[in-house]
């Protein structure tokens, strides 16, 4: 709700609360706990109905600071791009290990084929959240049938705890991933947010040395 409260104030026309019966989005759902489950499947079923009406959109999570325009390091010829936990060095290899907290996707008939076949896989796997759903059917036959073009976000312009990206005079957005509970997540996207003031307002090396990031304090520890 406070989300949404913001929303209508920079944005009052803008703005839409999904409301769905049985499902409380009103607090944090702690991960993997059923109600977390459920509003995860709710966001792929949202945004599958988003690319029915014709809308491209990018998704990004509440816990991903965006630090520069991300555009100019999407691709105009992809149908679907998503971050990464991991990223291996390659945007087209499936096996990387993605993050589904930002995705950019277009709306046509290929990204509604793969979301209406993504959000019902999710009776093949029960108990698995859209991320680990996502790795099981992104390599599948049907995936390929659909002829959805895929595209992994490189870490170094998308980074995230999991994996960062060092050097900021390139970085475009910064996740809070690896890491369970929202004030530990808050508490470190803080100090995120203050190294970046210090790289725009101080010169770009200090003592000899290139400014980047610290290492999260509160989500250091692995997330599992």
């Amino acid at each position: 709700m406070e989300a949404y409260s913001r929303c209508l104030e920079v944005h009052p026309r803008r703005c839409y609360l999904m409301k769905t019966a049985g499902i409380d989005f009103a607090g944090d759902k702690v991960f993997m706990t059923p109600d977390y489950l459920k509003m995860m499947w709710r966001r792929i079923e949202f945004l599958g109905t988003l690319l029915k009406l014709g809308y491209n959109f990018i998704f990004t999570d509440i816990d991903i600071m965006w630090l520069r325009d991300p555009f100019p390091r999407l691709s105009k010829d992809v149908d679907f791009q998503i971050a990464c936990d991991r990223f291996n060095g390659d945007n087209n290899d499936i096996y990387n290990n993605v993050n589904g907290g930002f995705t950019f996707v277009q709306a046509n008939p290929r990204t509604i084929d793969f979301y209406n076949y993504w959000y019902s896989s999710r009776l093949r796997y029960p108990g698995k959240h859209d991320q680990d759903v996502f790795n099981k059917i992104k390599s599948s036959w049907y995936t390929a049938k659909t002829g959805l073009k895929i595209r992994f976000l490189d870490t170094k312009y998308f980074g995230g705890f999991c994996e960062r990206g060092r050097d900021l005079d390139n970085v475009c957005t910064m996740h809070a991933n690896c890491c369970v509970g929202l004030e530990n997540k808050i508490k470190d996207l803080r100090q995120v947010l203050v190294d970046w003031e210090n790289y725009l307002s101080a010169a770009k090396t200090v003592d000899g040395q290139k400014i980047t990031w610290r290492d999260p304090e509160n989500c250091k520890k692995p997330w599992w």
